[in-house]
């Protein structure tokens, strides 16, 4: 899905991805970061995670992100919650970005292990930011079941993009890092995270009928909906998995 089908999609969900707001509070419960630790988000949408946290625990935070649509969002979201003081958001490649050393108590990358060329790369990429004893946050999917042949192509994956739970376990392994914590979705999470993109995505082919890319968004709405029930719903988990490097 290219940038801007995904930022029409996803403008009425304000976490972007299968993970409702219930699920959000409990990660951080868990995380329980401390007044005052550094937080940074890479591929950070819209800033979710960053804004509430800061507002909930007293943290700092630098969210990074291509889009500058959820950007936009985060930014207003962090007035709504009164902390622009404390959070600052910066567009670009997330993959590319190169922050301060050991600078942060918590590095996170929710849902988008793309930017480092898959699992593994993105926990390299995010480990020279983190400081002695901090948090990794990722959010990755994995195959809660061994898919069908046509499960991973109607998914837009390959067999391989994922593990199950206990492969995504091995990966953490091989990565040099600890698995402490997860948060998982559900179908239910999963159900409110793809069913709104689908109204959005039909309001805006109604509202937008002549618009040269509304029969690709017609394409990519049909697919979404069918690849969820067919598949997704079923053979893709999802989670946010809290880590710490070994050593």
């Amino acid at each position: 899905m290219s940038l801007r089908f995904h930022e029409i999609s996803e403008a009425r969900n304000r976490i972007l991805n299968p993970f409702d707001q219930a699920k959000l509070d409990l990660l951080g419960e868990i995380v329980s970061p401390a007044a005052g630790s550094r937080h940074l988000d890479l591929a950070c949408g819209k800033g979710e995670m960053l804004c509430t946290w800061a507002a909930r625990y007293g943290t700092t935070g630098v969210g990074v992100d291509l889009s500058e649509v959820f950007l936009a969002a985060a930014r207003e979201r962090a007035a709504e919650l009164r902390v622009t003081d404390r959070v600052r958001f910066e567009q670009g490649d997330a993959g590319a970005y190169r922050p301060e050393p050991g600078g942060y108590d918590v590095v996170s990358c929710v849902g988008a292990t793309w930017i480092g060329g898959g699992l593994t790369g993105t926990i390299e990429l995010m480990r020279p930011a983190l400081r002695e004893g901090g948090l990794l946050l990722v959010g990755e999917p994995y195959w809660t079941e061994e898919p069908p042949p046509a499960a991973p192509e109607a998914l837009g994956l390959a067999r391989d993009d994922c593990a199950t739970l206990e492969g995504t376990l091995d990966r953490f392994e091989a990565a040099g890092v600890e698995l402490l914590e997860m948060v998982l979705a559900d179908p239910d999470s999963w159900d409110r995270y793809m069913a709104t993109q689908w109204w959005t995505m039909s309001d805006w082919l109604r509202e937008h009928p002549d618009d040269p890319d509304a029969p690709a968004m017609r394409g990519v709405l049909d697919r979404a909906r069918r690849s969820h029930l067919a598949y997704q719903r079923r053979y893709l988990g999802w989670g946010v998995f809290v880590l710490r490097p070994v050593g």
